[in-house]
């Protein structure tokens, strides 16, 4: 059975995009040393954030943006086995063009 994830308000799902293995020099980075990379795609956008006066401000984001976010600012899902993140679109700090 395939789950799917809609994300409510201002929330947004996020595919991880692993880092290099490598560094520019050929210097192979082993598992353990490597940082969670702080860069992914987006799957799945909520309808947008809820002001005060109860207008709906729209997503400045899409789905397919490649985005950089904050550390420590996702939360974890799994969703058909894959582990995706699901944060605010605040935490996000910018799109990759």
């Amino acid at each position: 059975m395939i789950k799917r994830l809609k994300p409510l308000h201002d929330r947004v799902l996020v595919r991880r995009i692993e880092s290099e293995e490598k560094t520019e020099s050929g210097i192979i980075i082993p598992d353990n040393a490597k940082e969670k990379a702080l860069e992914g795609e987006i799957i799945s956008i909520g309808t947008g954030k809820m002001l005060d006066n109860g207008e709906i401000r729209s997503m400045c984001v899409k789905n397919g943006d490649r985005v950089l976010f904050s550390k420590y600012a996702e939360t974890e899902v799994k969703v058909n086995n894959e582990t995706l993140l699901l944060l605010r679109e605040d935490d996000i700090l910018g799109i990759f063009s």
